[in-house]
């Protein structure tokens, strides 16, 4: 298996406005937890030789996988991780900030997309802050790029 890290349709294909949009539909929180998994099937799989401590995401409560590249200015994003729920909520964080320049990144008002969504009301504190913590690592490597 190759060491490269797949494309995933995140930030083009699926956009945060797509996300709050069909978000929008649902009026229970039980629909919606199954849209975000199903969110998480549109990620593909990191490869295993991916997955080393480098890229291990700290303060998430199930192991998060990052790899995060340059290409063209632009930062790509590619994620994995052992719980359906986590994965899925990284496609939701991809979708703002996947294939897009480190200054988009810096600007982008997470904060305002995640109460948007009313995410976090909805999530136990410890996955919250796993959330954070991948928000972390993706705006560091932006400040670190731009």
């Amino acid at each position: 298996m190759s060491d490269t890290a797949p494309a995933n349709p995140f930030g083009d294909s699926i956009t945060s406005e797509d996300i709050v949009d069909t978000l929008g539909f649902f009026d229970s929180w039980e629909d919606r937890y199954r849209y975000i998994i199903d969110l998480g099937r549109e990620l593909p799989p990191l490869p295993e030789s991916l997955h080393t401590d480098d890229r291990l995401v700290r303060g998430c409560q199930s192991q998060v996988w990052m790899e995060i590249t340059e290409r063209d200015g632009r930062l790509q994003l590619a994620v994995d991780s052992d719980a359906f729920i986590v994965k899925g909520l990284l496609g939701v964080v991809l979708a703002a900030y996947n294939n897009r320049t480190p200054a988009e990144i810096l600007a982008f008002d997470i904060d305002g997309y995640f109460e948007e969504l009313e995410l976090l009301r909805h999530l136990s504190p410890t996955r919250g802050n796993g959330l954070r913590a991948m928000v972390a690592r993706i705006r560091a490597a932006a400040e670190g790029a731009a």
